[in-house]
């Protein structure tokens, strides 16, 4: 099965993860088919905490992907994260 998880990178105490597309077999940090984003946990100042191809996202959701729960949490962090400025220009 697909899964869309989180890849550990940074270092010791910065944690940074690439949101990938990846067979379930594989390791957490090992070989993937795609990555659609990036969180960042520890964000400060001007960085951005997350950033996520909605589109490539919803296509691999569409072909049967199964996004973990912290994934899920992301995807939907995201998306009302680019529904709240259309609201607020309106």
């Amino acid at each position: 099965m697909v899964k869309i998880r989180l890849s550990r990178q940074g270092s010791k105490a910065r944690p940074f993860y690439h949101i990938v597309v990846t067979d379930e077999r594989s390791s957490r940090d090992g070989r993937n088919i795609e990555r659609v984003g990036y969180f960042n946990p520890v964000a400060m100042g001007k960085e951005v905490p997350l950033q996520l191809d909605l589109g490539r996202v919803t296509h691999w959701v569409g072909n049967g992907a199964q996004p973990t729960e912290k994934v899920r949490s992301l995807i939907k962090r995201a998306r009302n994260a680019v529904v709240a400025p259309a609201a607020v220009a309106a």
